[in-house]
């Protein structure tokens, strides 16, 4: 019985396409130097999850604030540490 190859040529394709936009995006990307005050708006954020919501007459907030780290090793040499974190913030307002 003769593989399906058409399912598997769009999937090719689709890695494929997906690794050249990878590797075009990370040509073109310049290297920058640290922006301090976002780097130390992101540390400044605990360990977990933050939500805060505030209502007004004229709007609605919502700030959220999250931060995921942790520290993996592989035995007993060097490890890799993995900080993520991030800010946002939804906001409703009425216009008059």
């Amino acid at each position: 019985m003769p593989a399906p190859i058409a399912p598997i040529a769009w999937t090719v394709l689709r890695f494929g396409a997906l690794a050249a936009t990878t590797y075009y995006v990370s040509r073109r990307a310049s290297m920058r130097p640290k922006d301090i005050w976002r780097e130390s708006a992101l540390d400044g954020v605990h360990d977990g999850l933050e939500v805060t919501t505030d209502r007004s007459e004229a709007e609605a907030n919502a700030h959220t604030a999250a931060r995921f780290r942790r520290t993996f090793r592989m035995g007993e040499g060097r490890g890799v540490e993995v900080d993520f974190a991030a800010l946002g913030r939804f906001r409703v307002r009425r216009i008059d």
